[in-house]
């Protein structure tokens, strides 16, 4: 299935997961939380690595082994879109990959980019939504500047991909009204300075 079509370097597409992927994936996040698999995120790189949770809220959980079985399809699924991209676009990615991001009520995290000064491995942004039955009063957008300015809002709505170059483009998380879930993650390309990710 393609994304939504459309020239500002963002691309929405709404049912990405179907209802039983998308209730199966939330079941393994809360699976993951309840045995601590979760940690609180931090900002910065390397040895300047910090929780600043007035800056970013959320708690995350990277996508390692061992897997659960809808964990694994995700994957799976993400590797197969990563090969359609590189023959449409010619973005040059090479590996996927994914956390899950909680965001307690009330948190959010400012204005940034996703690529740490000086690495540039991160080619392809994405977020999967995992909130069941989330309305427009809930807030949590992700907002997003386009190619040409403008800021673009997006909805948390569950089993919605939201995709994005990466390279500069600056994005927050708005606070929302209830807990917000995600699966973030980035499409990689080879690591132009030669620095480790």
């Amino acid at each position: 299935r393609s994304a939504g079509r459309r020239a500002d370097g963002i691309a929405v597409q709404d049912r990405f997961l179907d209802a039983a992927r998308l209730a199966a994936l939330a079941g393994c996040a809360r699976v993951r939380r309840g045995r601590g698999d979760f940690l609180p995120a931090r900002i910065g790189s390397g040895r300047e690595l910090q929780r600043r949770a007035d800056i970013r809220g959320d708690s995350i959980c990277w996508l390692e082994e061992p897997l659960f079985p809808a964990e694994r399809e995700l994957l799976a699924t993400m590797e197969a879109m990563r090969s359609i991209l590189n023959r449409a676009l010619f973005l040059g990615l090479e590996e996927v990959e994914l956390h899950y991001a909680c965001y307690p009520a009330g948190s959010g995290y400012a204005r940034h980019v996703d690529q740490p000064r000086g690495r540039g491995a991160r080619r392809l942004s994405s977020v999967i939504y995992l909130n069941e039955r989330w309305r427009e009063a809930d807030g949590g957008l992700l907002r997003c500047a386009a190619d040409g300015g403008e800021l673009r809002d997006i909805e948390p709505t569950g089993g919605r991909l939201a995709l994005f170059l990466t390279e500069g483009r600056e994005h927050e998380v708005l606070p929302a009204a209830r807990e917000r879930m995600s699966i973030t993650g980035w499409f990689l390309g080879r690591q132009a300075s030669g620095l480790p990710r």
